[in-house]
């Protein structure tokens, strides 16, 4: 069964009232300022310490010491990461899998308290992390020295540990010519109206995200691929291209939920007759072989068939375990750690790593397929995030 979100001013006021909750609690619980006042202090500095001396040994014996670690995650991949971790350094190690709201607010009061139970949080909310918890110094930022050569001063401040996609995909079993689609515009026309499926922007922050980042980075590429469609230049009242495409996706009825799993499966489950576009996680493709799904990348999708957003590893600043939690991100960071978290596809933050052996068929260079999220724009992100929600809930009505 697909569950899906009606549509309708219930079902937004309801979404609506628990987004509006949530920001409340982050800011009720904060340890000293609110949202937008942390979010004008400076990013605490991300160095890093002197590899020649850094002695990976001294960090075993130090982290076995403490003796266990708690690493929290939007992934259940965390489980398989926690449990490689132990048995490799006899430390215990514990994975949950929680959504970045859940994890933020619950490291946020731990913080407060001063009785922290999260070392690690392998944190996908950069916005959040940026905006809120980096600059109340709820967590911080550590740098594995002896592998710093090999991870890009982009993706340092906060540290990216894995790059993940969302991309647009079809049914090739119901249309074996290809995708249907070959223009990102092709979404919003008339034609796909109540055929292409997502999670609800209003509950998946990445979206939201995606969003605000295509409207300070994405504009030329989307207004250039609205003129290949051959109807002239973008006419548009709104803000930019991106909020216009944003708007007239959201008025052409897409088909919201609250999983992945339910789009990969309007879109590829076995007994599916509808031809029907989904954006999901890459790491959905798993079901072409657990659950025989037909799912394939629209490859060619102009300009980009989906996106590339950053995983950052953090500690919490006031952790009882700060050198098994250090030995964590380490791990997290080597291809021994990469390789279980990126089972379903992803590209690591360690240049000397590279990229998951999972990635889907057909999303082959992450560089030039993918609009790829700039670090820099976190902040504004962060500033943004209501304004695009609202934009977003006024016009899918």
């Amino acid at each position: 069964m697909i569950r899906t979100i009606p549509r309708g001013h219930r079902a937004r006021a309801g979404v609506a009232v628990l987004a509006a909750l949530a920001t409340a609690a982050l800011s009720a619980c904060a340890p000293s300022t609110g949202g937008e006042a942390a979010a004008d202090k400076p990013l605490p500095t991300a160095t890093v310490e002197d590899a020649a001396s850094f002695d990976l040994d001294a960090l075993v014996a130090a982290a076995k010491k403490e003796g266990s670690v708690l690493a929290y995650d939007g992934s259940g991949d965390v489980k398989d990461v926690a449990a490689a971790f132990e048995k490799k350094y006899g430390i215990k190690a514990e994975g949950v899998k929680s959504k970045a709201a859940a994890t933020a607010e619950k490291m946020t009061r731990e913080g407060q308290a001063g009785n922290v139970t999260i070392d690690v949080s392998l944190f996908e909310d950069g916005p959040m992390l940026v905006g809120q918890l980096l600059p109340q110094k709820v967590v911080t930022t550590w740098i594995p020295p002896d592998l710093a050569k090999d991870i890009g001063e982009a993706d340092r401040n906060p540290l990216m540990m894995i790059l993940k996609a969302y991309v647009f995909a079809y049914n090739p079993k119901l249309s074996p010519q290809g995708c249907l689609v070959k223009n990102i515009w092709d979404l919003t026309d008339p034609a796909w109206k109540g055929k292409v499926m997502m999670q609800d922007p209003l509950g998946k922050e990445v979206f939201t995200q995606w969003f605000t980042q295509l409207s300070e980075k994405g504009n030329d590429k989307l207004a250039a691929a609205y003129e290949q469609l051959g109807k002239g230049k973008l006419d548009t009242k709104e803000k930019d291209a991106a909020y216009e495409w944003v708007k007239r996706l959201a008025k052409n009825d897409p088909v919201l939920t609250t999983e992945d799993e339910d789009v990969a499966t309007g879109v590829g489950a076995p007994n599916q007759t509808q031809k029907r576009i989904g954006l999901f996680s890459i790491s959905k493709f798993r079901d072409l072989e657990d659950k025989n799904f037909n799912m394939k990348v629209c490859e060619g999708l102009n300009p980009w068939v989906g996106f590339g957003y950053p995983k950052f590893a953090t500690i919490a600043t006031k952790s009882k375990h700060p050198n098994a939690a250090k030995l964590f991100v380490h791990f997290a960071m080597s291809k021994e750690g990469f390789d279980l978290e990126s089972a379903s596809g992803g590209v690591s933050g360690n240049k000397a790593v590279g990229q998951s052996p999972a990635n889907p068929p057909g999303l082959t260079d992450w560089n030039t397929q993918l609009y790829r999220f700039s670090s820099d724009q976190l902040l504004a992100d962060f500033r943004s995030r209501q304004d695009i929600k609202d934009f977003w809930r006024v016009n899918h009505s």
